[in-house]
């Protein structure tokens, strides 16, 4: 029997940066505004937030990115959720469907299925788990499959 409480895939790292190219081919479609989940060096956007200057006790505007800290991700996906009457937020999260805050936020946004596994920098190897992109303020409850391959990225409708 498989002993799953070791959780091999578990990161200490809390900031793992986004992919320029993944980034970018958003960025092309959104236009975001702010990262609400960054610190200096691994920023997305000239206007950011960080774990000095917390997101969550902010009240949103413009077109946010949204990477947020794996670890304690529900709170920064209900922040995402609360705003979503106000702003637009692409959040890039693990597709993490056998939760309770998946089923209560998530499914409330619209859902593009990442295929293909994120390289983040100064990783080695793709993320081994399923992403998604969970976008807030748009089209409620839809679902895409967005594929992802190493240099380009295209969205498949």
């Amino acid at each position: 029997m498989s002993n799953f409480d070791n959780n091999r895939f578990k990161s200490s790292n809390q900031d793992w940066e986004t992919p320029d190219c993944l980034f970018n081919e958003l960025n092309n479609i959104f236009n975001f505004t702010r990262d609400v989940c960054a610190s200096k060096d691994n920023t997305k956007c000239k206007d950011y937030y960080s774990i000095d200057d917390s997101c969550l006790d902010k009240c949103w505007n413009g077109v946010n990115w949204m990477n947020p800290p794996y670890k304690d991700m529900k709170k920064f996906i209900k922040k995402a959720y609360d705003e979503r009457y106000n702003v637009v937020t692409v959040c890039l999260i693990p597709a993490r469907t056998n939760t309770n805050w998946w089923h209560e936020y998530c499914m409330e946004g619209e859902i593009w299925f990442i295929c293909g596994r994120v390289k983040f920098k100064g990783c080695i190897h793709g993320l081994p788990q399923p992403l998604a992109l969970v976008i807030f303020g748009t089209n409620n409850g839809t679902m895409q499959s967005y594929y992802y391959k190493k240099e380009s990225i295209k969205l498949s409708l």
